[in-house]
């Protein structure tokens, strides 16, 4: 069982860091200290050169995912945009402020991925009803479903993870994400047999401007993805297939 390495990066010097280090898949956004934003159209145009699969974010805003009606026609335009640059797919998610799905607005989005591969992302871990968000998600035809098992990380969500792995019955991927590094990834998947993972496999950086710490530009919570904890990560990966 060969497992798949998705790394996500906000940044050129992320993005050339995951190629370089060995990722299987890419997952392309801006602001990661925000859980991830639709990439500018200069990193996408750069990440379309890319010799791996790159998915990019649709995520027109920071905050929930309950969308009004000009978000959605900002992600519908973003997904056209990502289709043009010739990336192969997207990652997106909107719920009702109940945390469910929300199927009118994925269906919308689905229907604008023609051609592009699509994720379900971690919007996913706040539903109440894991049964029905699964059924959801095969039924608008995701290809996978990016969860941490509704909780802050993956490693706390284990139990949940594996009760998805058991509701999804090899309908759709699941691939868990969220604080996953090469100390943990072997507890996983004792318990769920996956065959994607999600990481960031990034290092945390000092700002490199204490005048533009100080005026908000740059702040203490930004990392910045490492290609050793790449290559280790997928290295690891690959030995333990």
């Amino acid at each position: 069982m060969s497992i798949l390495l998705e790394v996500c990066v906000d940044s050129p010097s992320g993005l050339a860091a995951a190629i370089s280090g060995g990722a299987d898949r890419i997952e392309l956004c801006s602001a990661l200290e925000l859980g991830g934003l639709t990439p500018t159209s200069g990193l996408v145009g750069q990440a379309a050169l890319a010799p791996v699969p790159v998915y990019a974010m649709i995520r027109p805003r920071p905050g929930n995912f309950v969308f009004g009606e000009a978000d959605i026609d900002a992600m519908l335009r973003e997904i056209d945009v990502v289709r043009s640059a010739g990336l192969a797919g997207v990652v997106f998610g909107a719920n009702h402020a109940s945390g469910q799905l929300e199927h009118t607005t994925l269906e919308r989005l689905i229907r604008q991925c023609d051609g592009l591969g699509v994720t379900l992302h971690r919007s996913f871990d706040l539903v109440p009803d894991l049964a029905e968000a699964v059924n959801m998600a095969v039924d608008l035809g995701f290809e996978r479903v990016l969860t941490s098992g509704r909780a802050l990380t993956s490693l706390a969500g284990l139990d949940d993870l594996e009760k998805t792995f058991q509701l999804a019955a090899g309908r759709i991927k699941i691939m868990p994400g969220s604080g996953i590094n090469i100390d943990n990834v072997d507890l996983l998947l004792q318990r769920v047999p996956f065959t994607e993972i999600h990481a960031s496999c990034a290092a945390a950086v000092k700002p490199l401007s204490e005048a533009a710490a100080r005026l908000g530009f740059e702040t203490g919570a930004r990392k910045q993805t490492s290609i050793e904890l790449v290559r280790a990560l997928k290295n690891y990966c690959v030995a333990i297939s």
